[in-house]
């Protein structure tokens, strides 16, 4: 069976109900859809808004990659990963993973997978703006994300 992830980048908000129907409607041989949605989060009152930047079709193709492995590894039926980039406010997407499988754990460990990788190994940049009007640096990566990729390795 040749499936292949479904990636997007885009900067408009995805249906997470609409993702999950396109995994699992009308199919009879998944048992489980696992989906993780990132959101942007407040910071403690103090985040207006985070920029995120993507490298055009490297980013894609990235995730094209990482997807295809973990449907792979974990023999997934199914993973969409959808990445927005642009301005987001506190309380909105940001991002979706979502992996139907035959059987619970390897949805799990199929969407774990993806979202791991995706921080670390996709070109996505992140930008903090305060509710101050002040825009931060770039964020740098966290080496709480390496380590949750590495245990994969």
């Amino acid at each position: 069976m040749n499936i292949a992830p479904v990636i997007r980048v885009q900067r408009e908000d995805f249906d997470l109900n609409a993702e999950v129907r396109h995994l699992s409607g009308g199919r009879k041989d998944i048992g489980a859809v696992v989906t993780f949605t990132g959101l942007c989060r407040d910071d403690g009152g103090r985040l207006a808004a985070l920029e995120l930047e993507h490298y055009p079709g490297m980013a894609e193709a990235e995730m094209q990659r990482i997807g295809a492995e973990a449907i792979s590894r974990f023999g997934l039926r199914g993973l969409v990963a959808v990445h927005r980039f642009g301005k987001i406010a506190p309380g909105e997407n940001i991002v979706l993973v979502a992996a139907s499988a035959p059987h619970r754990q390897a949805a799990f460990d199929g969407a774990s997978f993806m979202m791991d990788f995706l921080k670390t190994s996709a070109p996505f940049w992140k930008k903090e703006h305060g509710t101050d009007g002040s825009a931060g640096d770039w964020v740098a990566a966290r080496d709480a994300d390496d380590r949750a990729r590495d245990r994969w390795t």
